[in-house]
């Protein structure tokens, strides 16, 4: 069951939530809340896997 939510919710933040991939950004020059996305697409990728 929460491998189930964990998937959804990584489809959903990939058409929601912006790609930093794609846009060449530098973790070090980046804000704080482009931090918090980047941690919660990574949290949620991780566990969708599992």
């Amino acid at each position: 069951m929460k491998k189930h939510v964990f998937k959804i919710l990584a489809k959903t933040n990939k058409m929601l939530l912006p790609s930093f991939t794609k846009k060449q950004l530098d973790i070090s020059k980046a804000s704080k809340i482009q931090l918090a996305i980047i941690s919660w697409r990574a949290y949620v990728t991780i566990n969708s896997l599992d």
